[in-house]
């Protein structure tokens, strides 16, 4: 089984099963994680975790593959991109926070699964490899996108031109992993996230994925509609009541 979704209380586990080739990208874990986010619709879910049975979090492209893809047309290999361009899509709108658990490392598109994710926990001491120019190829899967936003020009010119391994710790001190962890303890840690994540107000969290996204595209003056426009509809929210209600008297918000 080269993925599967396992339900875990509050949160969707999404593990991809493809071991004995370092988690390489398949058909069956881009439909299970597009199966994480149609069941996140379900308001009792809090959390998507993504992470590997095996020792490595993802390896990108399986070469194998793609070799045969060069007797494709471009309109055919177009297709098979937008089939991982559609995940990334997917975890970008889904409806609740996604944490990737990384073990190992990610390279290639694996490193663009990862930062599709809203929080990263890696094992310390890993590399994220943008490997694509190794192969003759070029960075898919939203990984420029991510990239600008999160590194400067020099380091993701370094990443993507040189195949330059960065290493987790250093992904920590530039913000772009938010916890580094042994290997045993990542998963747990993703919990510990998890966890933090449930406490708070699920349609507030959505509201912010959703306008923190923006923010990325629109100019400022569309960003400050869009965020008077989930402001208006959030103080009239039942989450709304409860908060300010549990601020002003002083105890713990019980949003349920």
């Amino acid at each position: 089984m080269s993925a599967r979704l396992e339900k875990a209380g509050d949160r969707l586990i999404v593990w991809n099963g493809n071991t004995h080739k370092r988690g390489a990208l398949s058909p069956e874990l881009y439909a299970t994680i597009l199966e994480a986010v149609e069941q996140a619709q379900d308001p009792k879910i809090r959390a998507v975790i993504l992470t590997s049975e095996g020792d490595f979090f993802c390896a990108g492209g399986d070469l194998s593959v793609m070799i045969q893809r060069q007797n494709m047309s471009e309109d055919e290999r177009r297709c098979m991109i937008d089939n991982l361009h559609d995940v990334v899509r997917a975890l970008r709108a889904c409806p609740v926070p996604v944490i990737a658990a990384v073990k190992g490392g990610a390279a290639g598109a694996g490193v663009s699964l990862a930062l599709a994710c809203d929080f990263i926990v890696a094992e310390t001491g890993i590399h994220f490899t943008a490997s694509y120019v190794k192969a003759g190829l070029v960075p898919d899967g939203g990984l420029t996108a991510s990239l600008a936003r999160l590194l400067p020009r020099p380091l993701a010119m370094e990443m993507c031109l040189l195949a330059r391994p960065l290493a987790s710790d250093r992904l920590l001190t530039l913000g772009v992993v938010n916890v580094a962890a042994p290997q045993d303890l990542v998963l747990s840690e993703a919990h510990v996230l998890a966890d933090a994540l449930a406490q708070g107000p699920r349609q507030a969290q959505s509201a912010i994925r959703a306008i923190v996204a923006s923010a990325y595209d629109q100019s400022e003056a569309d960003q400050l509609d869009s965020e008077r426009d989930a402001m208006a509809k959030a103080t009239g929210s039942a989450e709304a009541a409860e908060g300010i209600a549990a601020f002003l008297q002083k105890r713990a918000p019980e949003f349920g």
